[in-house]
């Protein structure tokens, strides 16, 4: 049974139990502050779990992508390793929403494991949650008494609250679970050892393989629970050990989901998989990192240096340092992987065709950046040792500012410190690590008390597309700390409020409650509700309330929101229907927008796009809002819907003229509201995609104005008000003159200087040392040092230079005296640069030196004398 079937007979067989199919939620998740990832298949049911949404479906089935790289759900250090981790994985589940519970749960799990896959059931083992005393809560008997109708007692183990009760995070949706694992070892193994006793205990052949989590409680923030308003059931398998399992293999990377591309990859790299333990670990990160990655970018997450961005960054440059230290793959070629992924699961996961270019041009960028990178610390490592030639340890700050400032990899680090008898100084670079992490949990640190909560039966609605002011209640209200000021989250029964999604910014406005205002500084969505962020509570919470919106705020950035629709619109008519959008930010005083493109846009085509979209403004067309279409009657109509968007049965749909898309955001009333668009820049983010900035309204006013003013500032200094272009291009060429007459004046000073110092050169200590203060350019002295350099063995040149009142010292040692190691220019400089209170660098034969002190340079040459005396 290969892969696709597998999936295939799950999907087939909740169907037949009325199950309702979901396709896979993005992975990316983009609109919910407590996730990246979607970690888990639960996650896009978070509302429903909390009783923030309705449900729609009471039954649902579905595989969903899911990715664990950070926080409690960490697998990368273990991917490639064992067997069975991975970053990037499929969890086939089937959920109940208040319906069935765990009778149903337990006996269809059995059913498909058993009567369909056809699995030996003397090769599985469940477990149980056995209680906890410090949660008060008993033993699960009712899941115990339901197994064992299907199962021997002998078989059904009782877990504690790590294996057993599961929860998402310190706080949200949890209950008791029940595991089914399985044995996969051969028959002689499992005579010699029992299997229930290596039940959670690591072993790589006895695994987890199908969790039955049954949601009962809701934890809150001070570790107490909560019984959720409805009983549900939310069950997890991992395809790729389903995989494993029901192929007869004992890893996941030999079933016919990896195999595949660790083929691939042994045929790129030369070396056959099976052959060297290091080079199979490389394969195997390799032919994980690469579905994680791909499958990122299809949901239009870029790799980048913030956030998620950063994190798929980091899973590729780890993918590309592992096939650069152990296949010796040192050009990029995970890009190269992609048709073949793409054919493998483009079928059912359909974005992966239709970006499958995009994909393929950021991850080859990505590669050759990266390896680029790498070029770049082993030079930097390589200067570092000439710097240090007595050095038998690099320091633990190098390598750390290595890995920090250049992204250079510390364990790279480490394998050429060895390869010539050398180590690093872990101990300081962790010290160094440490204290970056310490950084940035204080940067992002935030942490909230539980909801106060006065309504639970309220429904809170968005009122805010039809009004920006509104009478409405409090339901409930929390206290937060964020690096350490106090500020409050309120929810609203109705808010006129728009909570930050879909690229655009939150509203801002205020509250007002017996005459008192208290300022709303954001507004985000976390978990279907809409919270406003204030830095006080009215004095009594229960009374009615004032919310109104910030009105110039709201409609600077509903005039940017439709004037990037419009935009989108334009790209696609002067462009081509191949630009799609890859993110956005609107706010109040300007748009961004991402779009799939793979060459730089002309003046021309800036041009075009402006007057599409100027013209659509003086139309003046009006808003057509269509709310709770059918979703399905929206792509039918010709609305735009984006990859890595995740979309519910019904949706709202914008439409100006023709140009008509999915979208929740607030918009313009007409396009006449706008006033005016223009584009400020265009610049590219990542290999395939380009970025637009653009201004609307009174900010383009305010440009024009500033444009306008500069032009005839030009006019005044250039003289010339009638072509002011003609007067800068003078200016230009005298300059141009001018600079030429002074580099010949310099190079004529250099000659004269240079025969005057040569001649100047005194004997010391066996060698010819010049050292002289001249008041001249730094970059003269360089030249004239080299020049020097180059005229005589056994030459030291050492120079004082007073530049525009700024000290600078610079020491040459010419080639005969570098290679002899008695003199080295890096040493010399570091002593020297403390006589004009500054410091510097350099290599063995040529450094330099800046400071604050000039006095400092009237006893260098006696300094640089006893130096080399």
């Amino acid at each position: 049974m290969n892969a696709q079937q597998t999936r295939q007979i799950f999907i087939d067989f909740f169907s037949s139990k009325q199950h309702h199919i979901l396709s896979s939620a993005p992975m990316v998740i983009k609109d919910d502050p407590t996730l990246m990832f979607t970690n888990a298949g639960m996650n896009q049911f978070k509302d429903i779990f909390l009783g923030n949404s309705a449900v729609v479906h009471s039954r649902i089935a579905n595989s969903q992508k899911c990715l664990r790289v950070s926080g409690k759900h960490n697998d990368l250090e273990e991917v490639g390793h064992d067997t069975y981790h991975h970053t990037m994985f499929e969890m086939l589940g089937n959920w109940s929403f208040g319906n069935y519970f765990k009778q149903e749960a337990i006996e269809w799990a059995w059913e498909l494991l058993i009567d369909v896959y056809k699995i030996d059931k003397d090769r599985l083992y469940v477990t149980i949650f056995g209680g906890d005393a410090e949660d008060k809560l008993s033993e699960d008997t009712e899941a115990l008494n339901f197994w064992e109708k299907w199962i021997a007692p002998d078989r059904i183990l009782r877990g504690n609250k790590k294996d057993n009760f599961w929860e998402m995070g310190d706080t949200g949706p949890c209950g008791p679970c029940s595991e089914i694992h399985v044995d996969i070892r051969n028959d002689e193994d499992r005579k010699r050892i029992d299997g229930k006793t290596l039940v959670n205990q690591g072993h790589p052949l006895v695994i987890e393989i199908w969790n039955l989590v049954f949601m009962q409680y809701n934890r809150l923030a001070n570790g107490s629970l909560l019984t959720l308003p409805a009983k549900h059931v939310d069950t997890g398998m991992g395809f790729e050990r389903l995989c494993m399992v029901l192929q007869k293999k004992q890893s996941n990377y030999d079933t016919d989901i990896f195999q595949p591309i660790i083929q691939k990859i042994s045929e790129i790299s030369g070396i056959k998989y099976g052959e060297s333990a290091k080079a199979d670990i490389a394969m195997r990160v390799v032919a994980d990192h690469l579905r994680a990655i791909a499958f990122a970018i299809a949901d239009g997450q870029l790799p980048s240096n913030n956030k998620a961005g950063y994190v798929i960054r980091r899973i590729l440059r780890r993918a590309v340092r592992y096939g650069y230290t152990f296949l010796d793959l040192h050009e990029p070629f995970i890009y190269r992987l992609i048709p073949l992924l793409s054919e493998q699961m483009g079928e059912y996961f359909a974005e992966l065709k239709a970006q499958k270019s995009l994909i393929e041009k950021v991850i080859a960028e990505e590669e050759a950046s990266f390896l680029r990178t790498v070029s770049h610390g082993i030079q930097k490592f390589n200067q570092y040792l000439a710097q240090h030639p007595e050095t038998k340890t690099i320091e633990g700050d190098f390598a750390f500012e290595l890995y920090d400032t250049y992204g250079f990899p510390v364990d790279l680090t480490g394998l050429m410190a060895r390869e010539i008898g050398m180590e690093v100084d872990m101990e300081g670079f962790n010290k160094g690590l440490e204290l970056q992490k310490e950084r940035s949990r204080k940067d992002a640190s935030q942490e909230a008390g539980d909801w106060v909560v006065f309504d639970d039966s309220a429904k809170e609605i968005f009122v805010g597309y039809d009004t920006l002011e509104t009478l409405t209640r409090i339901t409930r209200y929390r206290k937060i700390s964020v690096k350490g000021k106090d500020l409050f989250q309120i929810v609203l029964a109705a808010s006129p409020f728009y909570a930050e999604s879909g690229g655009q910014t939150g509203d801002t406005g205020y509250l007002e409650s017996n005459e008192v205002r208290i300022q709303v500084s954001d507004t985000k969505k976390e978990n279907n509700l809409i919270v406003h962020t204030t830095n006080a509570l009215p004095e009594d919470p229960a009374l009615e309330i004032k919310a109104v919106v910030s009105e110039t705020a709201r409609r600077n950035t509903a005039s940017n929101h439709s004037a990037t629709h419009l935009m989108h619109n334009a790209l696609r008519k002067v462009l081509g229907t191949h630009v799609e959008q890859k993110g956005s930010y609107v706010g109040p005083d300007y748009l961004r927008f991402d779009f799939s493109h793979f060459q730089k846009l002309t003046n021309d085509e800036i041009r075009k796009i402006e007057k599409h979209v100027n013209a659509m403004i003086r139309q003046n067309i009006l808003l057509d809002e269509r709310r709770e279409v059918p979703v399905e009657k929206a792509k039918e109509a010709g609305a735009l819907a984006l990859f890595g968007e995740k979309y519910g049965d019904h949706v709202r749909v914008i439409k100006f003229d023709d140009s008509i898309e999915l979208c929740g955001g607030t918009h313009a009333h007409s396009t006449g509201q706008i006033g005016i668009f223009k584009i400020i820049s265009e610049s590219a983010i990542a290999a395939g995609v380009r970025r637009i900035e653009a201004i609307t309204s009174e900010k383009a006013e305010e440009f024009f104005e500033k444009q306008i003013d500069i032009l005839g500032e030009i006019k005044d200094l250039v003289k010339n008000p009638v072509d002011p272009v003609r007067g800068v291009k003078n200016l230009i060429e005298e300059n141009n003159r001018l600079k030429s007459t002074v580099d010949q004046l310099n190079a004529e000073k250099v000659k004269l200087l240079f025969h005057e110092l040569l001649s100047s050169a005194k004997n010391v200590n066996g060698i010819r040392l010049i050292s002289v203060n001249l008041e001249i350019d730094p970059h003269l002295a360089k030249d004239l040092a080299f020049k020097l350099m180059e005229a005589g063995e056994d030459l030291l040149v050492i120079i004082g230079t007073s530049y525009e009142n700024k000290p600078g010292i610079t020491v040459g040692v010419s080639e005969s005296l570098s290679k002899s190691g008695r003199y080295n220019a890096v040493s010399l400089i570091k002593e020297l640069a403390t006589s004009i209170k500054g410091g510097g660098g350099g290599q063995p034969h040529f450094a330099t030196a800046g400071g604050k002190d000039i006095n400092g340079l009237s006893g260098l040459p006696e300094k640089a004398a006893k130096l080399v005396g």
